[in-house]
């Protein structure tokens, strides 16, 4: 026996929700393993920016005051858009990765609601092939064997069993039926909710980025205005201040030596005469 037009319609939808489902598992789950790389890879950032932070800030101590300045205002600028990045990476855990791999147990219920499904439309099959099988070996038309009466009765036997398998043929359909339109149920509100889950999950991860880079910009511009306007002229000054002050001193004791020897000179002259 062919399986009915009703059957048929019911597999090719059950395989349908099967691709869909195993679409949206193998998907997601790698969005899932690459927004989790996403987020170590912007961690790993945030801590190199910590330690660039500490050596600009240990070298500035080693400079002149208006760019020791300059450069501390720009490291804790720096800083700074480190804790955001901080923010950024916890944000991102919790509103994109954490959803994306809820979505594992969530598939995993679906696959035993299309397993449940599956199995009522396999009892649907075995009843139909076990109801060909009594009809091949019974008599096609049941008034033969009330005409035979007793001396048939395995045929009797058989034609009962028939009946039966009718009976649980129908029962077997109705189940398939009734699952097929639950799972048709629960499908149809899994596909909606993944819509509304996926439009959710990607804006979070914009508005968390949006966040990010508008107060990290914020913070850039200032740490660009600290270090752009360190006075190099003042640095300058004092820094040849102190050569200056050498020089001038060196000057100073050649010119006492000079004058001592001019005053010896004279004492010479004097006595000479």
């Amino acid at each position: 026996m062919s399986r009915t037009p009703d059957a048929r319609a019911r597999d090719s939808q059950t395989r349908q929700i099967q691709e869909n489902i195993t679409n949206t598992e193998k998907h997601f789950g790698e969005m899932c393993q690459l927004f989790a790389a996403y987020v170590r890879k912007t961690a790993r950032l945030r801590d190199k920016a910590d330690l660039l932070v500490r050596e600009i800030s240990i070298y500035a101590e080693t400079e002149t005051p208006n760019l020791q300045r300059g450069m501390k205002q720009f490291a804790d600028n720096l800083a700074k858009v480190q804790d955001y990045r901080q923010a950024e990476v916890e944000r991102l855990e919790a509103k994109v990765v954490e959803p994306l791999k809820s979505y594992g147990s969530v598939v995993k219920l679906k696959r035993e609601d299309l397993k449940t499904s599956q199995s009522a439309r396999n009892r649907e099959s075995k009843q139909m092939q076990q109801l060909e099988r009594m009809r091949q070996r019974n008599p096609s038309d049941r008034q033969i064997i009330s005409q035979v009466g007793v001396c048939l009765l395995r045929p009797l036997e058989l034609w009962c069993c028939m009946v039966a398998a009718e009976s649980d043929l129908q029962r077997a359909t109705m189940d398939a039926t009734r699952t097929t339109r639950q799972l048709e149920e629960t499908i149809d509100a899994f596909e909606k909710q993944k819509i509304q889950d996926i439009k959710k999950i990607f804006g979070e991860f914009l508005t968390v980025e949006m966040s990010f880079h508008a107060k990290a910009l914020e913070a850039y511009t200032t740490a660009y205005q600290s270090i752009h306007n360190v006075d190099e002229e003042g640095d300058l000054e004092q820094s040849l201040t102190p050569s200056r002050q050498r020089r001038e001193e060196e000057e100073g004791d050649d010119e006492d030596v000079d004058d001592e020897e001019e005053d010896d000179d004279l004492e010479e002259v004097t006595d000479d005469e």
